[in-house]
């Protein structure tokens, strides 16, 4: 039945205007943004699909670009709506780190960056580079690489730390493979990490491996800073 069709009262758009969002469903919810669905697939339907094939809400809302494309009879329009909504929750997270201490907010952390590198099928490095109030300065991406490394090089990113004047920084990437523990390599790159920055006193709060949606593994939780 198309939306068209349903009474007002079961219509996603108008149930969220007359009632709240917190009264729909995340199918609901994701048909306003589709707005319409398929032959003999309404939005509602097409959305129950597509949360049902990328494992829930978040992850279709993290899934990469490429994998959202890929999708049979998701159009570019549809495909843009569902990408400009992950880049809008990214940034949302990132401003409200940026307006409050980044270290009171770990799960904010957490979610802005499995957000950013989960579903990326190549390996990243990422940096928050932060105050002395622990307050973020800067979200930046400092190396890429391929499907199972990536090459760090410490001396750049003790420049990129000198040019935001940081006073610490919560290291981050990714491990495609879906497993988030850390390897030998991980962890001799975190302590050369944190003896380059010491030399110009900068503090290393944190390095998050992130694996697909699972919880980041934390350096600083599991005893590995040093």
């Amino acid at each position: 039945m198309p939306l068209s069709d349903r009474p007002s009262s079961e219509r996603p758009r108008e149930k969220l205007l007359e009632r709240g969002p917190e009264y729909l469903s995340d199918a609901e919810l994701i048909a306003i943004l589709l707005r319409t669905g398929l032959p003999g697939q309404d939005a509602i339907a097409l959305a129950h699909a597509l949360i049902q094939d990328f494992g829930g809400l978040y992850g279709l809302l993290s899934a990469p670009s490429k994998a959202l494309k890929d999708k049979l009879g998701l159009g570019p329009a549809k495909t843009a709506q569902l990408i400009a909504v992950l880049e809008l929750a990214r940034r949302t997270l990132r401003e409200e780190m940026r307006q409050g201490v980044a270290l009171s907010s770990v799960d904010n952390v957490r979610r802005y960056l499995t957000l950013s590198l989960a579903n990326r099928e190549f390996e990243v490095f990422h940096a928050l580079w932060l105050d002395s109030r622990n307050q973020l300065i800067a979200s930046e991406e400092l190396f890429r690489g391929t499907l199972t490394q990536t090459s760090v090089y410490p001396r750049e990113v003790v420049r990129r730390a000198l040019h935001h004047n940081a006073a610490a920084v919560i290291f981050a990437h990714n491990h495609p493979s879906g497993i988030a523990d850390p390897s030998g390599a991980d962890e001799h790159l975190t302590r050369l990490l944190q003896e380059a920055l010491g030399l110009v006193d900068v503090r290393v709060l944190d390095h998050f491996i992130v694996a697909g949606l699972t919880e980041p593994y934390s350096f600083n939780e599991r005893g590995k800073l040093g």
